[in-house]
C-alpha cells in the first residue's frame, strides 16, 4: 500500500503563488509516476501536472508557463510551484502514484484564489 499527504493549499490572491507538496510513503517502486490533479466545484477531476521517476513532465494547455512540477526520488516527494494564480484554479488538489497500473490518491488540498 502506498500513503500519499499532500500540503500547502490554501488562499491567495490572482496572481499570487503557492507551493503544493505531496509526500508519498509504503511501497513504492523506483519506477513511477506521480502527478497532480484538480477538482472544481461541479467538475471533473483532471490532470494538472505528471512527472515521471526519470523526470520527464506533461502539463495540461491551461497551466502551462505558470504551474512547474518537480519531485525528490530520495524523499519519494512531488512539488507543483503555482504562480500566476487565477480564480479558475480554485480546487482540490490532489496527488497521484502511479505504478505499475495501480493509482494510489491523497486525501486532497484545497486551493483558493480569490481578492
Amino acid at each position: 500500500q502506498v500513503q500519499l499527504v499532500e500540503s500547502g493549499g490554501g488562499l491567495v490572491q490572482p496572481g499570487g503563488s503557492l507551493r503544493l507538496s505531496c509526500a508519498a510513503s509504503g511501497m513504492i517502486y523506483s519506477i513511477n509516476v506521480m502527478g497532480w490533479y484538480r477538482q472544481a466545484p461541479g467538475k471533473e477531476r483532471d490532470m494538472v501536472a505528471e512527472i515521471t521517476s526519470d523526470g520527464i513532465t506533461m502539463y495540461a494547455d491551461s497551466v502551462k508557463g505558470r504551474f512547474t512540477i518537480s519531485r525528490d526520488n530520495a524523499k519519494n516527494t512531488v512539488y507543483l510551484q503555482m504562480n500566476s494564480l487565477k480564480a479558475e484554479d480554485t480546487a482540490v488538489y490532489y496527488c497521484n502514484l502511479g505504478e505499475y497500473g495501480i493509482d494510489y490518491w491523497g486525501k486532497g488540498t484545497l486551493v483558493t484564489v480569490s481578492s
